[in-house]
């Protein structure tokens, strides 16, 4: 073997890298939307919306589904608000 076949490696000169990945708000809108949390969280706009499968996503990281309910971004869940249908009648 030659030395222009080998494959130089080199072992001693190993650097660590380590970066911090810090995660901004979603929202990068100027005044900002309502947080995740926020009662008023639904007024965020909208990043991503598929009627087709029955979501969309706020750019507060709010998951909406068609049915009502919620997914927020740490993994909380807001069951859907279903009305009631009440017939009144009178005798």
């Amino acid at each position: 073997m030659n030395d222009d076949s080998r494959r130089a490696t080199d072992t001693t000169a190993h650097t660590q890298v380590i970066t911090e990945r810090k995660n901004p708000s979603m929202c990068q809108h100027q005044s900002p939307c309502p947080s995740a949390h926020s009662a008023d969280r639904e007024s965020a706009r909208l990043v991503a919306h598929h009627p087709e499968q029955g979501w969309s996503l706020l750019c507060n990281g709010v998951v909406l589904f068609e049915d009502t309910g919620e997914l927020l971004p740490d993994g909380s869940v807001i069951a859907p608000q279903r009305s009631l249908d009440v017939t009144l009648t009178s005798a």
